[in-house]
């Protein structure tokens, strides 16, 4: 049995799809980050970051029970533990790893920050915005280059997909027109149309 723990945000999101579509069993473990619960000390325990989501995976390496925070983490884990979506051959799984990595520390900030000054802060600085969708856009036209010509980012359906696709369902958020992308668009309606990725976005929480 695997703990989440959970607030259904895109990097929350990117886990339940991996448990989903990786057949595991889990149970959610509800942190509110509205109520400021990832500054609670049992959980920053698991997650020092105070960020969600976390895992504790009961069945852990040696039979023992091992948490595990950052999402990115989270889904190498996972992947390595069943066998599935993240592959064994060295060159496969560099292809997939880059674009992993390429979520974490580009697309997931800069939209994280797009939706942060032009959603939610409550003085909406003109340079701020304009800097984010400007990024976002640029982000966009990359994914929407590298599918040209295949269904998944790095090549075979893996982790960097499951990665991507909760931060790209928010479009409407980021100042995008999807007709702009229309590799990206057909690639959203692909994913969003298996089982295991309905099953898994179907769990809210949203904030």
């Amino acid at each position: 049995m695997i703990d989440l723990y959970y607030w259904g945000t895109p990097n929350g999101h990117k886990i339940t799809i991996a448990l989903e579509e990786m057949g595991l069993d889990y149970q959610i473990f509800p942190i509110n980050i509205l109520e400021n619960d990832q500054f609670q000390p049992d959980f920053l325990k698991i997650s020092p970051n105070n960020k969600i989501p976390a895992i504790v995976d009961q069945e852990g390496p040696r039979g023992e029970a091992i948490s595990i925070f950052e999402s990115g983490a989270i889904l190498q884990y996972l992947g390595r533990k069943t066998g599935m979506y993240y592959p064994s051959d060295e060159q496969q799984r560099v292809e997939v790893e880059q674009w992993l990595m390429w979520q974490m520390g580009g697309l997931g900030p800069m939209l994280g920050q797009n939706h942060h000054f032009g959603k939610f802060a409550a003085e909406k600085i003109p340079y701020a915005i304009d800097r984010y969708v400007n990024e976002t856009k640029r982000l966009y036209g990359v994914l929407n280059k590298q599918l040209i010509g295949q269904k998944y980012v790095a090549g075979e359906y893996s982790i960097a997909d499951m990665a991507i696709l909760p931060w790209v369902l928010r479009y409407e958020w980021q100042n995008i027109e999807l007709e702009d992308y229309p590799h990206v668009k057909d690639y959203i309606q692909r994913l969003t149309a298996r089982p295991a990725v309905q099953k898994a976005l179907s769990i809210q929480m949203i904030p």
